[in-house]
């Protein structure tokens, strides 16, 4: 078998509006059937208008051996690509197109047109990742140099709801730290180096956190007379809590009566307020 120089190996353009990397992994996959090596492969990224599609056209012009390969979303872009590899002789393998008409099809739905929207959904989803895990290693102030790296810490007495917090806004991408605020605790200096726009207090009413506690001993099988849900003990741990709020000088939120996607939402106001 006569095998082809790199320099006159045909070459293959993988064409996309968004990286190209797909049309790429395509190309790479059907030349594995041909023991690979026999073409070059160039990536035309971003094609997302005429212009530059005519001037992917008089670039494959110029090789004697070409295809193109593409994964184009934009309707105007791609038939125009199309129109002109066909005039120009140049073979063209559309990859998108007949794809997202078959699915239209059988689905009776019509496709968003955005370029780039694997890479964007991917993105996003290994965001929700780190953030989980983040939320999982500075759990309950476990380890005080996130706050620095965090997007918000929470702090507040025991039961106020900081840990679901904590993974629930992690799938809205943000990197939650928690604190829990205990008398008999020194504070981490880390919590007061970190600005108070990123610190957010959470409170409850006396009444409400007792009720808690209680139901909390009763699940664990414990005597409900433990010091954890005393009165006394609720008053002393709440009243240290609002003087380290009051110290650090954050924005509060009375969780008494609210349910974590509400408390969420205001947190998530909060943080947006800051940045501004």
């Amino acid at each position: 078998m006569k095998i082809n120089s790199s320099s006159s190996r045909p070459i293959v353009f993988a064409v996309s509006d968004s990286i190209g990397e797909t049309a790429e992994l395509v190309i790479r996959a059907a030349m594995i059937q041909f023991n690979s090596g026999h073409i070059n492969i160039k990536r035309i990224p971003y094609v997302t208008d005429i212009e530059y599609v005519e001037e992917v056209i008089e670039e494959a012009k110029a090789e004697s051996k070409c295809a193109i390969v593409c994964t184009i979303v934009l309707p105007e872009v791609r038939q125009k690509l199309i129109e002109l590899a066909h005039k120009n002789n140049i073979p063209i393998v559309d990859l998108m197109g007949p794809m997202m008409d078959t699915l239209s099809k059988v689905t009776e739905l019509k496709p968003r047109l955005e370029p780039g929207l694997v890479h964007k959904i991917d993105e996003d989803y290994f965001k929700k990742v780190e953030a989980l895990e983040f939320a999982v290693q500075y759990d309950d102030g476990k380890d005080p140099r996130g706050f620095a790296k965090a997007d918000v810490i929470l702090i507040g007495v025991s039961r106020t709801s900081k840990t679901p917090l904590a993974l629930y806004l992690a799938h809205n991408r943000l990197k939650v730290a928690n604190l829990p605020l205990v008398p008999e605790m020194i504070i981490p200096d880390e919590l007061f180096q970190v600005p108070a726009k990123k610190i957010v207090g959470l409170t409850i009413s006396k009444e409400k956190l007792y009720e808690i506690r209680q139901e909390r001993l009763k699940a664990l099988g414990l005597d409900a007379d433990a010091s954890y849900a005393s009165p006394e003990r609720i008053k002393k741990e709440i009243e240290f809590a609002d003087k380290i709020m009051a110290k650090i000088g954050c924005p509060r939120i009375d969780v008494s009566n609210k349910a974590v996607e509400e408390i969420a939402t205001k947190i998530i106001e909060i943080i947006r307020k800051g940045e501004k």
